[in-house]
């Protein structure tokens, strides 16, 4: 059985609508749910997003300029 496995399962229906494609707009239901403010959440939008991976139990989007 793999490890998290509804990690795996959440990236890849994020995959089927999400990939390739520009984010418009983001908003968070809850704050708690971002663990980083540098950059600021609004600097995402328009960005095309490249691929979705996991770190530990979060999950971590890639958009068009950044490499991971």
């Amino acid at each position: 059985m793999p490890e998290l496995p509804d990690i795996t399962i959440y990236i890849e229906a994020l995959e089927a609508r999400l990939l390739d494609q520009p984010l418009e707009k983001l908003r968070l239901a809850s704050p708690f749910l971002l663990r980083s403010f540098d950059p600021p959440v609004r600097a995402a939008e328009g960005k095309k997003v490249v691929g979705f991976h996991r770190i530990g139990k979060r999950i971590v989007y890639a958009e068009n300029d950044t490499n991971y």
